[in-house]
Formats: C-alpha cells, structure tokens, sequence
C-alpha cells in the first residue's frame, strides 16, 4: 500500500493562493492515479482534481476550474495541488488520494479511491 502525507494549508486572504503538496511512500507512487478532494464542515467530501499516473491528462470541478492546477512529480513521489484566486467557499479540508485502478477512466468519485492523507486544513477569509 502507499502512505500519503498532505502538506501546505493555512489561512489566507481571499484572491490569495497556495500549494498543497501530497508527499507518498510506500508502493510505487507512478502506479497510481491521484486525486485531491476537499471536505468542508457539514458537507460531503467532494472532487477537486486528479491527475493520471502519467501526468499527462488533468481533471477538475467546475468549481476551481482555471483557479486550481493538479500536477505531479513521479521522482519525487510528490503530487501537488496549486490554488490561485481563492475564495471563502474553498475554506476546506483537503484530502489526497491515490487510485490503484488500471480499468476505465480517471474517477471523481471518493469510494473509488484507495487510500488516502490525514487531511490539510486550508480557512480562506473575506
């Protein structure tokens, strides 16, 4: 199995921005897709981005589209999650995963996540 450990929340302005990191040990972190999700008090956890095991292809929620940039290492085992013009509405916890899956194409769905970090708060105020 592969060990996640997310990195890089805070607190910051609105319009502010910030980079999350996912460092992964374990299994060979190129064998898997990766994703980051985000879960808000009260909320259900919810796609953000992902990424192939390539990186060549990215994905994103409508969202934080043209905001959000997912992007991945494979020498440093090391998947990011760059967030620009943040709002109040991004105020989260986030969460990397990995997806073990070869079948289909690249999930949004949580449950079809493997395993997953510890979670990195990230508060944006207005």
């Amino acid at each position: 199995q592969v060990q996640l450990v997310e990195s890089g929340g805070g607190l910051v302005q609105a319009g502010g921005s910030l980079r999350l990191s996912c460092a992964a040990s374990g299994r060979t972190f190129s064998n898997y897709r990766m994703g980051w999700f985000r879960q808000a008090p009260g909320k259900e956890r919810e796609f953000v981005a992902a990424i192939t095991r390539s990186g060549i292809s990215t994905y994103y929620a409508d969202s934080v589209k043209g905001r959000f940039t997912i992007s991945r290492d494979n020498a440093k085992n090391t998947v990011y999650l760059q967030m620009s013009s943040l709002k109040p509405e991004d105020t989260a916890v986030y969460y990397c995963a990995a997806d073990r899956s070869y079948s289909g194409s690249i999930s949004t769905e949580p449950n079809d996540y493997d395993y997953w970090g510890q979670g990195t708060q990230v508060t944006v105020s207005s």
